[in-house]
Formats: C-alpha cells, sequence, structure tokens
C-alpha cells in the first residue's frame, strides 16, 4: 500500500490547479492539538485582592497533545512547543517559555509509543507570568476569563527551520462566575458510522492505516456516508454571566473537521449552531474515493475526524479505508 505514490500525485495535480483542497492532506500538517483539560476555574473572592499564587495553587497541569501527520515522506519529526501570551495572528506575543521539544519518529508508519506528541503545561511561574501579562491588558479585569497559547512548531528532520509548521492550542483559566459555571470537557464520540447505498452502516475501525489489517475496502470513485456518532455526554450544557448581572444557559454546539490523504469529501466540516428552527444541522459528510487512474494498485486512505465545541474543546479520530482498483 504506497502512502507515498498517492501524496506525490496528489501533489502533481495540485500544482496544476489553482487551489488546494484544503481537506486533503499531501504535507506536513498539525491536523488538531487537544488539552486536558481545556478550560480550568478558579475561585475568587470580588469583595478582596487576589493573591496570584493562591489562585495558581487552584489548577493542575494541563495536557497538551498534538495530532500530526507527513504523508509525503517516510521521516522524522521535530518539534519545539512554547507557551506564551496572545500575539498577532494566534501566534505568541513578547511573553513566552519554552515547554518541550524533539523528535518523534514517522508520525504515520512508527509505532504510537514513538509517534506521540505531548507536553505539560504546569501551574509555576512561567504560567503566572502569562497570566499575568494577560490580566493587564484584559478591559474586563479577567471577569470574562484569560486566554493563552500552546504554540506548536514542527519539521521534517534536517529540514530548515524556516520551513516549520506552526499551529497553536488556546486554553483558558475562568473565574467561577456564576457559582454554578463548571470547567469544560472534551467533547466525546461513540464512533464513526459508514453507509454504502442502502446497506446497513457499519462502524468503522478506529486507528492509523499502518495498524490496520483489514480496513473498509470500497472500489474507486465509491461513494460513502460518514456519520459520527456521538456519546450521550458529547455535548454539556453551560452557564455564562450576562451584563444585567443574570445568566443564561447553553448547550455546545459541536463541529466536525473531515480529513483524507486522497479523495474529496462533499463537505469538509459538518456541524455547528443551531438554525432559525432551533435544529442542529447535519453531522455527516461523503465520502468520495479516488479515481482508479489515480492508483497504483490496492491503496490506503488515511481518514482524519476532529470533532470541536465552541469552548476550546477538542478531541481526534482517525480511520482508514482501502481503495481497490
Amino acid at each position: 500500500m504506497s502512502r507515498l505514490w498517492i501524496a506525490g500525485v496528489l501533489a502533481v495535480v495540485a500544482g496544476c490547479s489553482s487551489f488546494e483542497d484544503e481537506d486533503i492532506v499531501i504535507d506536513l500538517r498539525v491536523l488538531a492539538i487537544a488539552a486536558t483539560p481545556p478550560e480550568q476555574v478558579v475561585a475568587i473572592d470580588l469583595s478582596a485582592p487576589q493573591n496570584p499564587v493562591q489562585l495558581l495553587q487552584q489548577l493542575v497541569p494541563t495536557r497538551v497533545c498534538a495530532l500530526v501527520t507527513d504523508p509525503a515522506f517516510e521521516r522524522r519529526v521535530h518539534y519545539r512547543f512554547t507557551l506564551c501570551v496572545y500575539g498577532d495572528g494566534a501566534r505568541c506575543g513578547d511573553v513566552m517559555a519554552p515547554l518541550d521539544s524533539g523528535t518523534i519518529e514517522d508520525p504515520d508508519t512508527a509505532p504510537l509509543v514513538q509517534t506521540q506528541l505531548c507536553t505539560s503545561v504546569e501551574p509555576n511561574g512561567n504560567l503566572l507570568g502569562v497570566l499575568t501579562e494577560t490580566l493587564e491588558g484584559d478591559p474586563f479585569a479577567g471577569l470574562g476569563g484569560l486566554d493563552y497559547l500552546v504554540q506548536l512548531s514542527v519539521g521534517g528532520e534536517g529540514d530548515e527551520p524556516a520551513r516549520d509548521a506552526f499551529a497553536a492550542k488556546t486554553l483558558r483559566v475562568a473565574p467561577k462566575i456564576p457559582v454554578s459555571r463548571e470547567a469544560n470537557l472534551n467533547p466525546t464520540l461513540d464512533g464513526i458510522e459508514a453507509s454504502l447505498g442502502e446497506a446497513a452502516p457499519v462502524r468503522l475501525a478506529l486507528g492509523r492505516c499502518v495498524d490496520q489489517a483489514q480496513p473498509l475496502e470500497i472500489a474507486p470513485n465509491t461513494r460513502i456516508k460518514l456519520t459520527p456518532i456521538e456519546a450521550p455526554s458529547a455535548r454539556e450544557s453551560y452557564v455564562v454571566p450576562t451584563i444585567d448581572g443574570r445568566t443564561m444557559m447553553f448547550t455546545e454546539s459541536l463541529t466536525y473537521q473531515w480529513l483524507a490523504t486522497a479523495g474529496g469529501f462533499s463537505q469538509g466540516s459538518t456541524g455547528g449552531t443551531r438554525d432559525i428552527s432551533g435544529s442542529f444541522p447535519d453531522l455527516f459528510t461523503e465520502y468520495r474515493a479516488p479515481n482508479a487512474d489515480d492508483l497504483d494498485g490496492p491503496t490506503d486512505i488515511q481518514l482524519w475526524l476532529v470533532q470541536r465545541d465552541e469552548r476550546y474543546g477538542a478531541m481526534w479520530y482517525e480511520t482508514c479505508v482501502r481503495v481497490t482498483p
């Protein structure tokens, strides 16, 4: 199953058109970053000055992990995580602190234990400095929460740093206002269903292509309907304060980003906010397998689904289909 051949074909095709399909991944890319927890809530006393150290003691370490792929090459990938305040273009500002750096094995083919790309944000002086700088520039004095960044740069081993890809994850520390406010959790998914014509839907096996012996096999140009199956607890309800001193209750809106190494989607993003009738939009998309002329025999196509809520929660899922001419 040649991932390099199909990536090369896609690169040529993309070079001959006026734009690339952002849903089709042909080069090194950070597809998603998830934080656990994505938000932390601290108790404050509005009637007295706040001790920053005491507020910091209420925080727990945050685990930040990234989903990275490099479909065109078989190589190691270097990375660097940085903690920082917001800057222009959602990149690091002037106040920053290094977190982790290193090298992982090829993210698409090496054993999972060798490809994990994670770091930890500890509740220490570095985080306190970032939050303090953010607070000084906040016109609401932190009452709406303080957002900060963990920035990630990645590049192929041996490449110049100037060629690195960048991505950033927003995290939030918020006051417990109102007192019923709870910290956000990452959304969850029970699985992904695939439907072909009138046949009964089947659950796709989750995981990278390299880890699957028998992924779902389809013919070239086949169209399959892909539907995320949400866990019962996927959409949290949460309260927010209003300007009149009251609160409002909301239910999370979830969005789904669909990505693949070849083929195409009817919609690269599904889900979202309620429509005018109060209904949530459809979650499914239709995946179209590549043409037979674009394949050099049976080819495994990696698919990714990134699930996000509107409060910085995120989770991703990987699956695979085998396209056989």
